[in-house]
């Protein structure tokens, strides 16, 4: 029987990485682990973020066509994991952001871009056109206009290291939710089973109704849907999230999709080739790959589970 000691516990909630961060810690009442945890998240977000005008990623963005650019361990090895994930073309492109700027879904200025400007803003995307030298750490991005965004993967790459900052600490159990993208630490205090119970989303109600629940072991678990953020023109509407082949929003039939891995990092991109697939992959769940299971909602609402 798990021990229960889910009457003890911290938490704490702050801002970062563009949204709303929560850290919850089971048994334990040590305030410098959830301290640490967001010194943590600030020291990445400053060096991979792309919303200011200064990071090691924006440094790299900055000298498009012009020069390489040496950054620290952590971001070169991100970065090289998020270009070889690229070229794989099952969806994820981290150097998608030209054209998903020019359409700006979901911000002030959204519009539909013309046939014209996608494809020239296509020609930016290309991730062949990266350049990395494992020797002095170094990023060149070949083509002036380029631009590489890490968005797409860095939340869970920095909820891992979390976890293993917790690990150090010889965490009991907690949850790490960076906005959505949630990291089940350790069997869960509260249930004999150790067991965790997730909401997940219903795309077509406000953030936080939902539409059913999964009961997982420790794991991580990210959401990729068109629910959040759209354009409408003349009553059609356009999601945000952008098919790399395209250039236009993805054609698909998924409202969401819910991923039950073992890395945050893993969830983050086996959420966008699920999404992209567009249903489930013959063969995807394989628990010893740490692919534990996925539940699709579909725009008619209807759920196709995988494993949970």
């Amino acid at each position: 029987m798990i021990e229960d000691f889910s009457k003890k516990a911290i938490s704490k909630v702050g801002r970062g990485l563009g949204t709303v961060i929560t850290l919850q810690i089971f048994g334990d009442e040590n305030e410098k682990i959830l301290d640490d945890s967001f010194d943590l998240i600030a020291g990445y977000e400053d060096r991979l973020t792309v919303n200011r005008d200064h990071s090691e990623v924006m440094s790299i963005n900055h000298a498009a066509g012009k020069y390489s650019v040496t950054v620290s361990s952590s971001t070169y090895n991100l970065i090289k994991l998020a270009v070889e994930e690229s070229k794989k073309g099952y969806g994820f492109n981290a150097l998608i952001g030209p054209v998903v700027k020019a359409w700006h879904i979901g911000f002030k200025g959204a519009n539909m871009p013309s046939d014209e400007t996608i494809k020239a803003k296509m020609q930016l995307t290309n991730p062949d056109d990266v350049i990395l030298n494992d020797a002095d750490q170094s990023v060149y991005l070949a083509k002036e206009g380029m631009e590489l965004d890490l968005g797409g993967i860095a939340k869970g790459y920095i909820a891992d290291r979390i976890r293993d900052l917790w690990h150090a600490y010889d965490v009991k159990a907690g949850i790490i939710n960076l906005g959505g993208n949630v990291l089940f630490v350790n069997p869960s205090p509260k249930r004999a089973n150790g067991k965790w119970v997730l909401g997940v989303q219903d795309p077509r109600q406000k953030r936080g109704i939902n539409l059913t629940t999964a009961t997982v072991r420790e794991c991580s678990a990210v959401t990729s849907g068109t629910y959040e953020r759209f354009l409408e023109i003349n009553g059609k509407k356009y999601h945000h999230i952008i098919d790399p082949k395209t250039g236009y929003p993805v054609q698909t039939h998924v409202a969401g999709v819910t991923l039950f891995t073992r890395d945050s990092v893993q969830a983050e991109l086996e959420c966008k080739r699920l999404f992209f697939a567009g249903h489930a992959i013959d063969g995807w769940q394989n628990d010893e790959e740490g692919r534990y299971g996925a539940i699709f909602v579909y725009d008619d609402e209807h759920i196709e589970r995988i494993g949970v």
